[in-house]
């Protein structure tokens, strides 16, 4: 029996996790599928027709895929997401989430300044001052780029209407 340090989960249990979701979202379509009438009417075929096989597709494929999760399954132990995976993975998505809550409550320039910042200074490890250079610059690009010129708004937090930008 091989095993791998640090592993936090085997692809065996993920690869069993992927088929009953996926399983599950074949039935869910399936399901929703049933409200428009699955069948064959009199100008072609009813709403629900089309996205009723693409569920039993999905439910089969995923059947298909348990099954041979459970046939190959060896007594090892394969790392789908290490620790060291699992800390990189979450160094990039942290910080993304991170913008998002933060974006959501300030504004998407504010936060967009603050994502820059922070990733550049703490993970790209560049002075603050050229941090902070970027930061600024793309968000008054972005700010000219949506706007301005685009005329598309974008989420604004208390700071820029303090500013005066709407």
């Amino acid at each position: 029996m091989r095993t791998t340090s640090g592993v936090l989960l085997s692809r065996f249990a993920m690869e069993i996790a992927t088929a009953l979701v996926t399983a599950s979202i074949g039935a869910v379509v399936c399901f929703g599928s049933l409200e428009f009438g699955t069948g064959w009417g009199d100008a072609g075929p009813q709403p629900g027709y089309f996205p009723f096989y693409v569920g039993l597709i999905l439910i089969f494929a995923s059947g298909v895929n348990l099954a041979m999760a459970l046939v190959h399954h060896r007594e090892r132990l394969e790392a789908f997401l290490t620790t060291e995976q699992a800390h990189r993975v979450t160094a990039f998505f942290g910080p993304m989430f991170l913008f998002v809550l933060v974006s959501s409550f300030l504004g998407v320039y504010v936060g967009m300044i603050l994502y820059l910042f922070c990733v550049m200074v703490f993970q790209g490890h560049y002075p603050v001052h050229k941090a902070l250079a970027v930061a600024l610059s793309a968000a008054v690009a972005n700010y000219f780029l949506f706007e301005v010129w685009f005329q598309v708004p974008l989420l604004k937090g208390p700071l820029e209407a303090m500013l005066g930008i709407h």
